[in-house]
Order: structure tokens, then sequence, then C-alpha cells
């Protein structure tokens, strides 16, 4: 219970950032992915997906990035 609460609060404080960043930027990936970064940890209530997830929308925001 307590990796998934950390796990949610990490990747919805990246999705944040993320979110932000698109918006300055005028990025529509980027705020497209954190608000999924932001959102889908209230649907995902297992450990493993929840991370894994997380890491590969993660990872698209660097892909994007370039």
């Amino acid at each position: 219970m307590t990796t998934i609460l950390f796990a949610g609060v990490l990747f919805g404080s990246i999705g944040m950032g993320a979110f932000v960043y698109g918006k300055r930027k005028s990025s529509a990936a980027h705020m497209l992915l954190g608000a999924l970064l932001m959102g889908y940890p209230y649907a995902v209530s297992a450990t493993v997906p929840l991370i894994g997830i997380g890491i590969v929308l993660t990872v698209l925001l660097f892909v994007f990035k370039a």
C-alpha cells in the first residue's frame, strides 16, 4: 500500500512538471503526457503496472523532448 501511494505521488509530481513545461513551451505532447501521468494512478491499483506505466510515460517525455 505504501509503495502504491509513493509511486502515485512521484509520477503525479513528474506529470505536473511535464504539464507546466508543455504549457509554457506550447507542446501538446508534453501536456498530454503530463495529464496522463497525473491521472493514471487513479485508474491503476496494482503495484507493478503502476510503476511500469509510469516509467514508460516518463521515458516518452524524454523521447518527445528531442
